[in-house]
């Protein structure tokens, strides 16, 4: 039986899922909350470098829009498969989304496709919890120089 907080959980994923694949930065962020867990499962000296500035943890529901600017910047626009979403389980408030990116680099012109989870958390209607676990090593080798 779905309960009212799975039904508002899968409603929010399924909203975020649809402003990302539209690719507005700022309509994405105003689905989470003005302070979110957000972490990004790569080695920690690796956050924040020139060639993946998106990849860090954020805080804020501006940090949220600007991972979407960011990541947008450093990928070629047009020649992205997006992400393919295999699956998105709900328990309660929290959902996991199962899928893989498929993107290429700008800077290189290398495609790439990483398969990832990411771990969501709503509530209040709004995004808490944001936890990404990718191929890291698939996107390290298409932005390295």
């Amino acid at each position: 039986m779905t309960t009212t907080i799975e039904t508002t959980t899968r409603a929010v994923i399924a909203e975020l899922l649809r402003r990302i694949g539209q690719g507005d930065p700022e309509r994405i962020a105003e689905l989470y909350a003005e302070h979110a867990d957000w972490k990004l499962d790569w080695p920690e000296d690796e956050h924040g470098r020139a060639a993946t500035p998106w990849i860090r943890h954020r805080v804020t529901r501006a940090d949220a829009a600007a991972h979407y600017r960011e990541l947008a910047a450093h990928h070629a626009p047009g020649e992205a498969d997006t992400t393919r979403i295999e699956r998105v389980l709900v328990d309660g408030a929290d959902a996991v989304v199962l899928g893989e990116i498929r993107q290429t680099a700008r800077e290189t012109g290398r495609s790439y496709r990483a398969r990832f989870a990411l771990h969501l958390t709503v509530e209040a209607g709004l995004i808490a919890r944001h936890h990404v676990y990718e191929d890291s090593l698939a996107v390290a080798r298409a932005f390295a120089p």
